[in-house]
């Protein structure tokens, strides 16, 4: 079977968020490259682990993993597989470069590229990851339209993120928060059932890590 072809990577905004929006995006993760990992690791690594170690991925698949920032999902994908993580922080990219060298994790490479505007070639991968990704856009459903084009039909599709609560209280305290949210970088709002409709997606197996969590993971089949 014929490899699908890779473009040249595109950095920038694309059809999706405005200029404006883009170099917003950019500034709030270039304050938040040196001190990332000591933030957010112990928050999202577990869940990021229990998702890369339930997606099965086979030898020799291509994965795709979008909003890779500092890298902190690089250690967990198997030295079997082959691994594009992209990201729009030049900043957070060379956080995950200095990761790939330390670990010499040679099946791996990261470029700087925008996911609503993603410079891959259709199918290209067998499997899709994105890690607190989809509150962070402008546009999600851009994100998931380049998501399901690059991804070959039946490939798998994982979203770990957060979603709005369903509790009525919590649900209130993140509408509250939401306008602070934006301020450093994210989105509280953002609805899992809304998203999973508007995304089109076939989803296979959504589960939280522990039985009270902000975070869900999202096993999804790409439909073409």
């Amino acid at each position: 079977m014929k490899e699908a072809s890779l473009k040249e990577p595109i950095f920038g905004a694309g059809n999706g968020g405005s200029s404006l929006e883009i170099e917003s995006i950019k500034k709030v993760y270039a304050a938040y490259s040196n001190v990332y990992d000591v933030l957010f690791k112990r928050f999202f690594h577990p869940r990021i682990k229990d998702a890369i170690k339930s997606m099965d991925i086979k030898p020799g698949e291509r994965v795709l993993d979008v909003g890779v920032g500092t890298g902190l999902s690089l250690s967990e994908f198997p030295g079997h597989c082959k691994v594009v993580g992209i990201d729009l922080s030049s900043e957070m990219l060379r956080k995950a470069k200095d990761k790939i060298d330390e670990n010499h994790l040679d099946n791996i490479k990261v470029l700087g590229m925008d996911a609503m505007s993603v410079g891959f070639g259709d199918d290209s991968f067998d499997k899709v990851f994105l890690s607190h990704v989809v509150s962070v856009v402008p546009d999600p459903y851009r994100v998931m339209e380049e998501v399901k084009r690059v991804c070959k039909k039946d490939g798998t599709v994982v979203v770990v993120n957060h979603f709005k609560s369903k509790n009525k209280f919590i649900e209130l305290a993140e509408k509250w928060m939401n306008p602070i949210c934006k301020k450093i970088g994210w989105r509280s709002d953002l609805s899992l059932t809304e998203f999973i409709n508007n995304s089109g997606l076939k989803v296979t197996r959504q589960y939280m890590l522990k039985k009270i969590d902000f975070w869900h993971i999202v096993f999804a089949t790409n439909e073409k």
